[in-house]
């Protein structure tokens, strides 16, 4: 496509938004957060040429990460087409989401790659809540995770069974390029969300034994390799400058066998846990000429804050119906603003287990009788020292022990104190257990779908 002529944007109109969102890759499985084995090169530059976020919190887990991205919300708050009792939600379509926001406002939307909120298993997912009902004007995605297999979709229809996952990385940034040549003349959104690296992990012949970093090295190495490939085109359709790039992750690395597994060093644990490792991810935001060079904000950040950020900058509006727990950081992102003071509440699907403010993290104490799946099964997915109880609120200063190594309630009484009332509030207003809060959304039983919408996907995997 190089020889195409591509009529520029004006400057002067609204920016374009790309947001590249990868599958539990781990806070340092990037050059620039520390990797000492997995060559990033172009994620490093990117970085280089805008700003890292190095306190930057998805959530713990794909579908309730995606559904907060989606809507600046805790995901306990979200309304959903289902009773509440897995961790991935059917995201109601009351909710709105980025993709709705920027519309109004004359934004063409795409949708690459997992979508993962209208069910979780691939033979069994509702196809009136896809992305083409949430805001997009096109798609080409996965419905589900890629536990055992891939079934793509274009649109409302599946075109591919039990997809070669090796392909997925190179196939979606084609769709990409193609969205991105496609959209020249207007101003568009970009939701490029990569099937890898979560298991099962799968690579190109191309990138196939070339990272120092084993297996998920070479699976980290492709996926940058194609951000360059966007980052490329932006230059050669001449929408650089007029263009915001984000890359980050949906949460912290599987505590899985050696070379298919990330990592989340200096921080503690990993995905599905409350631990830094679970939520903490890295972040980084590019455009030339708005976002300032080779920054790093260490502010307490997170994807909640997506919806509304870019919401400002595009001037649109965001929904008043509703309580929106992201913030507006675009001063941040642009260099005007260095100081943040908001509360960061850590849950693990309906479980609440931990706030921060700025640099104090509370743990609650733990119900080991409870029935929900964070206390029965999410526990073997971490490693055997992350797996403690707490009997008592457990207190971390996280600028001084990053690893959250040593509990110092007793020594802060005062900040504990503090602390709990903010936990108290989120159970009040967002939820905490079976007990939704006073503003989260409904929970709803009835399916949506209409014959003519099921998609058949029964063919089983032959990988």
């Amino acid at each position: 496509m190089g020889s195409c002529n591509f009529k520029k944007q004006d400057p002067a109109n609204k920016p374009n938004f790309i947001i590249i969102f990868t599958d539990d890759q781990g806070y340092s499985d990037v050059g620039c957060f520390g990797s000492p084995n997995i060559k990033t090169p172009h994620l490093d530059k990117m970085a280089s040429e805008g700003m890292k976020f190095t306190n930057f919190y998805a959530q713990t887990v794909c579908g309730p990460s995606r559904a907060a991205l989606m809507t600046g919300c805790y995901p306990m708050r979200n309304a959903r087409n289902d009773n509440g009792d897995v961790p991935h939600p059917k995201l109601s379509l009351s909710e709105i989401t980025i993709a709705e926001v920027l519309k109004p406002v004359g934004y063409k939307t795409g949708m690459i790659g997992k979508w993962d909120l209208a069910g979780h298993n691939p033979e069994q997912f509702n196809p009136n809540l896809l992305p083409m009902h949430q805001g997009f004007d096109m798609s080409f995605f996965t419905p589900t995770s890629n536990d055992s297999r891939v079934h793509l979709l274009r649109n409302n229809q599946l075109i591919e069974k039990n997809t070669d996952m090796s392909t997925l990385t190179k196939r979606y940034t084609d769709e990409a390029i193609n969205f991105i040549e496609k959209s020249s003349e207007q101003p568009f959104f970009l939701y490029l969300a990569h099937t890898m690296p979560h298991t099962k992990l799968a690579v190109s012949d191309a990138f196939k034994g070339k990272s120092e970093g084993g297996f998920y090295g070479d699976v980290i190495e492709e996926i940058d390799f194609n951000v360059g490939r966007i980052l490329a085109k932006l230059k050669e359709t001449g929408l650089d400058n007029n263009t915001y790039v984000i890359f980050t992750s949906d949460n912290g690395p599987w505590w899985i066998k050696k070379d298919h597994g990330g990592h989340a060093q200096p921080l503690r644990g990993a995905k599905t846990s409350a631990w830094e490792g679970g939520l903490r991810v890295p972040f980084i935001i590019r455009a030339p000429g708005k976002v300032p060079a080779g920054k790093t904000s260490d502010l307490v950040t997170a994807t909640l804050d997506m919806l509304p950020t870019l919401a400002q900058i595009a001037g649109a509006a965001i929904p008043k119906d509703r309580v929106i727990d992201g913030l507006d950081i675009s001063d941040i992102i642009h260099g005007e603003r260095t100081d943040l003071d908001r509360p960061f509440f850590y849950y693990q699907h309906h479980v609440l287990r931990a706030v921060r403010k700025g640099k104090w993290k509370l743990h609650l104490p733990h119900q080991p009788h409870s029935t929900s799946i964070v206390y029965k099964k999410w526990p073997i997915h971490s490693a055997p020292e992350d797996r403690v109880l707490f009997s008592k609120y457990m207190l971390y200063d996280l600028e001084n022990d990053l690893g959250e190594t040593t509990d110092v309630s007793a020594d802060n009484p005062e900040v504990v104190t503090e602390l709990v009332k903010l936990l108290d509030w989120a159970k009040e207003d967002i939820g905490h257990l079976e007990t939704r809060g006073i503003n989260a959304g409904p929970l709803g039983t009835e399916p949506y779908f209409t014959p003519n919408d099921i998609i058949p996907v029964k063919e089983k995997s032959k990988q």
